[in-house]
């Protein structure tokens, strides 16, 4: 099924690619031999099924618009149709001004800009150019939905000198099964999609923590609904602010990881170390393309160790203090006119900037788990099928070492790899009490602490 999916798509995108070569010889003969331009007929793809015939009805896309999609998808599908326009200028041993394009560091072929459109739309026709400049308007779907756009030109030059781009999000939805693209932790995108397998009866936090995250969860999956039907977006931003602290491993991550699963979301963890850069601008440049991203496809964004970004800001002593200032108050301001659901997480919230802590709809404490819940832990990540003792004293465990779920996860690997050596020797081998305690002081010694709570 999912093989005849892409077949039947190539098939429409083929016929299309091919209208398109008719439509470009038509235009550059028309524009050389200066005879009257006849637009081709493009197929007729109305009771057509393949993914993009119906894409192109969702949106009731003209001709003009037809053309724009596939003059963006050619580099990436079919870049030899593009190569006419490599054709020079004799009189000024150039290319043509007027065809536009410009070329890729790596690619070979032509790829088109916003003139290359307008010359193959209007052959030069100024009153037609403004007409179809308005394909690259905000209030288009071609921006409102993320298709495709003409990048900024390079300050002083004309707008439509910027490369057609189709977003990565359009180019999957063609050329893979499911249509979805999830990008890639890069220098160019610091951000990691965050999933979990587990689900929230593995998260064991008290009543109060969870009362407060039902909220959130309300917001994420009647928000729409509280802003647009209950006419609400008159009076509150939209977007929601949270932010989550306590102690390290008590869950904050692996909350927003399930806020996203429950809700159909894809969540994504800002990743501090690429994103905060020496370089003045750079920091703002990097989290305007994260958050550009998730607004346009409805992720929650989690910002880890978020007092790196959101700290308190420093009494001005130098241009450096000065601008880290600004830094902060940039990101205070892309937080607040974020659409979207924004979790900021910390240790400790005095570290939080007071500015942005007065601006979050939800302040949420990650406690360090009393002795009942850390029992519930213990059985949880020590259920079947780990081969375990059945004398293990969990209660006691509980009571005597106060630990968080991650610092017990990390138990739970130690005395898993510790069983499996010995299984080598003795195929009945479990997991023991004193592995369990060994496991806890190691743990313990890496924090720090002693072996007693």
């Amino acid at each position: 099924m999912e093989k005849e999916i892409i077949i039947q798509n190539a098939n429409c995108l083929e016929s299309e690619f091919e209208w398109l070569a008719q439509v470009l010889d038509a235009r550059l003969r028309a524009y050389f031999e200066l005879t009257t331009f006849t637009l081709p007929t493009p197929p007729e793809l109305s009771d057509e099924t393949c993914t993009y015939a119906l894409f192109l009805k969702h949106y009731s896309a003209n001709i003009a618009e037809r053309i724009v999609l596939l003059l963006g998808l050619a580099p990436y599908m079919k870049p030899q149709l593009l190569d006419a326009f490599f054709a020079k200028n004799k009189q000024y041993d150039r290319g043509f001004t007027e065809f536009g394009g410009i070329l890729g560091q790596q690619h070979s072929g032509f790829m088109p800009t916003g003139e290359t459109v307008l010359f193959v739309l209007t052959g030069g026709h100024i009153g037609q150019r403004v007409q179809y400049m308005a394909m690259f308007e905000e209030s288009h779907f071609f921006s409102k939905h993320n298709i495709i756009h003409l990048e900024p030109a390079p300050a002083r030059e004309p707008a439509q000198s910027g490369a057609l781009v189709p977003t990565p999000e359009f180019l999957a939805y063609f050329t893979t099964v499911d249509g979805n693209y999830l990008p890639k932790f890069s220098a160019q995108f610091p951000a990691q999609r965050v999933s979990t397998p587990l689900s929230w009866s593995d998260l064991v936090l008290d009543q109060h923590t969870l009362d407060d995250l039902g909220e959130i969860q309300t917001w994420l999956q009647y928000g729409t609904i509280l802003l647009q039907d209950w006419q609400l977006e008159r009076k509150i931003k939209r977007g929601y602010r949270a932010l989550f602290y306590g102690p390290p491993g008590t869950g904050k991550t692996m909350t927003a990881a399930l806020l996203g699963q429950t809700t159909g979301r894809e969540v994504y963890r800002i990743d501090l170390s690429q994103v905060v850069s020496k370089y003045i601008g750079e920091t703002e440049k990097n989290l305007a393309h994260v958050f550009d991203r998730a607004a346009q496809s409805n992720w929650l964004l989690f910002f880890d160790e978020a007092d790196a970004l959101f700290g308190k800001r420093s009494t001005t002593k130098d241009a450096k203090d000065r601008y880290a200032n600004q830094e902060i108050a940039y990101l205070l301001q892309r937080i607040e006119d974020f659409p979207g659901v924004a979790i900021l997480a910390t240790n400790f919230k005095s570290n939080i900037d007071d500015a942005f802590t007065r601006r979050f709809q939800s302040v949420i404490y990650f406690p360090m788990p009393s002795p009942a819940q850390r029992i519930q832990l213990w059985i949880n990540a020590f259920a079947p099928p780990l081969p375990v003792a059945t004398d293990i004293d969990w209660s006691l465990i509980a009571e005597r070492y106060e630990m968080a779920g991650g610092a017990i996860i990390n138990v739970l690997r130690y005395c898993a790899l510790a069983v499996v050596r010995r299984q080598q020797q003795a195929p009945d081998a479990v997991i023991t009490q004193d592995d369990i305690v060994r496991g806890i002081l190691r743990e313990l010694r890496k924090e720090g602490k002693s072996g007693t709570s």
